[in-house]
């Protein structure tokens, strides 16, 4: 589940079953055309389980969560065949959802299904069912709620259930997996070869206090310089680095409608990993520098200080700051 990304493009809204970052500024029900239980499938790889649950549960709303591009346009397919309406997919970071997007105590269920097991030592701060994650879920859930893990590794499990534990709010139960978690790609391979399921529900005992945002979304900074875009031939990669992330300029290219330059720029913050466009162009008055709508960017303070990494470039090759404003 977890790894770097950006979202995928917009589709039309009236068919949009793939979200987009600023979709998921008013919460996830406010995508639904109708109430009902939300239950979330955080890495849902190709989809089959989720569309599975939505022939199952046809009064629930659904909402899943996948790191890996191509997984999400599966899965995309998928419910575009079985014709599933009540179902929203996200590309992006499983803890970033359920911290910034979910409202407390409105998930009926949030399922992990087999999840990387970061098996390697210095890998394990990048599990998701940490202790933190508990506790954060336990806010998320609602009244009766509770998380289902279903994972063919055995080190993962105990670790998982440790988690809960520690915690401190979580009672567990070590069941025989339901039949329709058995039925996904993942765990018809490792019944193919014999490999043992593990399954469990941790149900919260306690409601912890939430926790704190940290995707907080932000206006857009501009910024208007005097200088020469054209005499710039080549741009090095530059890192820009601020509180709660880093900003890196990674390359630039000339555009061909104004002259202008295009730079990348990568962001990472917060369980956040965004790829955006930054373009400084000539106009009458100066060269103005902002950032793109490609690509979908969520407005956070990560893309306030890609605008200041790209004037940070041109500032070293002899443009000025005459004014930036949000």
């Amino acid at each position: 589940e977890d790894g770097p990304g950006p979202n995928l493009v917009p589709l039309p809204y009236a068919g949009r079953r793939i979200l987009r970052k600023r979709d998921m500024r008013g919460g996830p029900k406010s995508l639904f055309e109708r109430e009902g239980p939300l239950v979330l499938e955080i890495g849902f790889g190709d989809g089959r389980f989720l569309v599975e649950l939505a022939r199952l549960h046809p009064e629930w709303t659904l909402v899943g969560v996948e790191i890996s591009l191509a997984s999400v346009s599966r899965a995309f397919r998928r419910m575009h065949r079985e014709r599933v309406d009540h179902l929203r997919l996200y590309r992006g970071h499983g803890r970033m959802v359920v911290r910034d997007f979910i409202e407390p105590e409105s998930l009926r269920r949030i399922y992990v299904n087999f999840p990387d097991p970061w098996p390697r030592r210095n890998q394990i701060e990048y599990r998701l069912l940490q202790p933190a994650f508990f506790r954060m879920a336990a806010n998320r859930l609602a009244a009766g709620g509770d998380l289902m893990l279903t994972t063919d590794h055995a080190e993962y499990f105990e670790f998982a259930r440790a988690s809960a534990k520690e915690s401190g709010i979580f009672e567990e139960s070590v069941l025989p997996p339901p039949p329709e978690t058995l039925r996904t790609k993942y765990a018809m391979k490792w019944q193919d070869q014999q490999r043992p399921i593990y399954h469990a529900v941790f149900t919260p005992t306690a409601r912890p206090a939430p926790p704190a945002r940290e995707t907080h979304l932000e206006d857009m900074q501009h910024a208007l310089l005097d200088g020469d875009l054209s005499a710039i031939r080549q741009v090095d990669k530059h890192v820009r680095r601020f509180d709660g992330g880093t900003a890196i300029v990674m390359e630039a290219f000339r555009s061909l409608a104004d002259d202008g330059l295009m730079f990348e720029v990568v962001v990472e913050e917060a369980d956040l990993r965004q790829e955006l466009l930054v373009k400084a162009w000539p106009k009458e008055d100066g060269v103005f520098v902002g950032l793109q709508p490609f690509g979908d960017p969520m407005g956070t303070r990560g893309c306030r200080e890609a605008v200041h990494a790209v004037t940070d470039v041109l500032k070293t090759h002899g443009l000025t700051v005459r004014q930036t404003w949000i």
